[in-house]
């Protein structure tokens, strides 16, 4: 990731934001051996990359990187990466946010956790829908 994140800067970036998420190993059914990810091909980088150009016309943005992984994850492993690049950092935050809201709650994936060797659908938390809808215009 630190390669992407290198990708980023440049000629006027003065900040870099990042969030890398994680596989949790806790959930509300015990302790997560993995995650499956599973999503539409071709819709779901459509639907990312018009978020991505939704946050170009909100912030002055310089670059931006969003990586999904799909497929069994196991616990700890990286499963996201949101990158943005401004002249300034409030606009970097304030981007970021923006794009992991719109992730947690939006984006098209389905989430299985697994434990104990039983596989367990993963629905948005309220919370998360919460903070997706201080960005509703």
């Amino acid at each position: 990731m630190a390669a992407e994140v290198a990708a980023l800067e440049g000629e006027g970036v003065g900040a870099v934001v990042t969030f890398t998420g994680l596989v949790r190993n806790q959930s509300a059914f015990g302790p997560v051996e993995a995650v499956e990810l599973e999503h539409y091909p071709g819709m779901t980088e459509a639907t990312l990359q018009a978020q991505v150009e939704e946050a170009g016309h909100r912030w002055s943005l310089l670059g931006v990187t969003v990586l999904h992984r799909i497929g069994r994850l196991p616990a700890g492993a990286p499963i996201v990466l949101v990158a943005v690049a401004s002249a300034h950092r409030e606009a970097a935050f304030q981007a970021a946010s923006f794009l992991m809201d719109y992730l947690k709650t939006r984006a098209p994936f389905w989430k299985k956790e697994w434990v104990n060797g039983v596989a367990y659908w993963v629905e948005a938390k309220a919370s998360d829908a919460a903070a997706a809808d201080r960005w509703q215009r």
